[in-house]
């Protein structure tokens, strides 16, 4: 028998103050963004925003439908958008944040494993590590250097051949 462990490290920030200016500024984007997510059944709103290397900046927020496997999650809308208007452009960084109609936003929130797998789909086409910022409406900051510390073990293209 063997034993592995599987450890990342990842950056706290006690709020967006203590960010730098641009991780301020695409994570105070995120959380106006919030406002416009479509969530009329769960309440719960959620918007991602992305830096470019080519220096745009894309939008993304959860879309939902009654019929639940339709709606899309922030972080998936935002990469079908860039994947559409800028293909193969790198994401530098990604800050995702959420709102709920009722109780608080004040501790970041993680994307789910569908997001997750797509969030590291994009590096590994890309060839480049994105920076993501999880946050709520207020509080700390989580910075995560690269998608890969948050799906340990993926299935990836290797794993079709």
């Amino acid at each position: 028998m063997k034993e592995f462990s599987y450890n990342f490290s990842y950056t706290v920030f006690d709020a967006i103050d203590d960010l730098g200016s641009a991780d301020a500024y695409l994570l105070q984007q995120a959380r106006e963004l919030t406002a416009v997510s479509y969530a009329p059944y769960s309440q719960f709103h959620v918007a991602s925003v992305a830096k470019l290397a080519n220096g745009e900046m894309v939008k993304g927020t959860n879309q939902e439908n009654a019929s639940f496997p339709v709606g899309i999650c922030a972080e998936r809308s935002l990469l079908a958008a860039v994947g559409t208007l800028y293909p193969n452009e790198v994401i530098q960084t990604i800050a995702i944040t959420y709102q709920p109609a009722e109780g608080t936003s004040n501790k970041p929130i993680s994307p789910c494993g569908m997001c997750r797998q797509a969030l590291l789909e994009y590096e590994m086409r890309v060839k480049h590590p994105m920076r993501i910022l999880l946050s709520g409406m207020e509080g700390p900051v989580y910075v995560i250097n690269t998608a890969k510390d948050l799906l340990p073990f993926a299935f990836d293209g290797d794993d079709l051949k």
